[in-house]
């Protein structure tokens, strides 16, 4: 009657707050997965979630659910994992892209765990690819890849890790610092710093400014992201940065704005080769990553 994928789909409602959401996180259109949710309406003879309620709210069926769901899927997917890791190595070197250029420092503890833990393995940590990261690991050219812009593939999996949040940094001195969040209106023809990354790609461009229609003014570039944070604090214009990136803000006379009234938040997932031979190595990574992480924003 009840199928996993079913839990796993409750578990993303609850998680992410929205069908919507549900969708992007299950990688699936919203519209599959109203279809499924409906078919385990059918199924259990009763809804799961009050429509229309915000916050979400889940029925008494679908409380039940979940609870089923957070009981049996963390023990399906340890499982599923040790099956598939198998009695492959845990020893040799982890390519490991990442699309952030300030994820260094917080992924620092977990670089040094791993290297206490696999003493005989070389983590190899490479921003070089970039936005080609996921087609170098389709091409062997890569083990594991950090993102947050999982694109469907036969031969990838994807591990969600955490949500983050990306603000708007901007000097004390500027205009908008006497806010607590912006509006996209409010950045309308406002100079954009960002690392040398197309304006396209940035995340305030796709999922804040275009979304309203909002064109900001010119794009100004830095590779360092203390450059960066200097730049800001010089007012030259302002930044959406990952809410870690303050932690390398010291001395410097910043403030980190919301963007929107509930901010704007995004995923990490760690992607890798459905068929790696050292898929067994992969998941230690993921693990440590994780643990150490608890969100990079509170603890590094």
């Amino acid at each position: 009657m009840i199928e996993l994928r079913h839990l796993w789909t409750l578990l993303a409602l609850k998680e992410s707050g929205s069908l919507a959401a549900a969708a992007k996180k299950r990688f699936v259109t919203q519209s599959a997965l109203s279809h499924q949710i409906k078919e385990l309406e059918t199924r259990i003879n009763s809804s799961v979630f009050i429509r229309k309620s915000k916050p979400l709210a889940f029925t008494e069926e679908g409380t039940r659910l979940l609870l089923l769901a957070e009981e049996i899927l963390p023990k399906v997917q340890e499982t599923e994992n040790l099956l598939r890791q198998g009695t492959n190595s845990i020893q040799g070197p982890l390519r490991v892209g990442i699309e952030c250029h300030s994820c260094f420092r917080w992924l620092m503890p977990a670089m040094e765990a791993f290297k206490h833990k696999y003493p005989e393995s070389r983590l190899d940590l490479s921003s070089r690819y970039l936005f080609d990261s996921l087609e170098a690991l389709e091409n062997d050219e890569l083990d594991l890849v950090l993102t947050s812009d999982p694109v469907a593939s036969h031969t990838l999996a994807y591990q969600h890790l955490f949500e983050f949040e990306v603000k708007l940094v901007v000097s004390k001195e500027h205009p908008l610092a006497k806010f607590d969040y912006v509006l996209p209106q409010q950045l309308l023809k406002q100079p954009i710093l960002s690392y040398p990354v197309p304006l396209e790609r940035l995340d305030l461009f796709r999922y804040f400014l275009e979304p309203a229609g909002i064109a900001p003014g010119p794009q100004k570039t830095s590779d360092l992201t203390n450059v960066l944070l200097q730049r800001l604090a010089c007012n030259e214009g302002v930044a959406a940065l990952p809410n870690w990136s303050m932690r390398e803000a010291h001395g410097l006379s910043l403030k980190a704005l919301r963007l929107g009234k509930d901010g704007l938040k995004r995923p990490l997932f760690g992607a890798y080769r459905r068929n790696a031979s050292n898929s067994k190595l992969i998941q230690h990574w993921l693990t440590l990553v994780a643990a150490e992480a608890v969100t990079p924003q509170d603890s590094h």
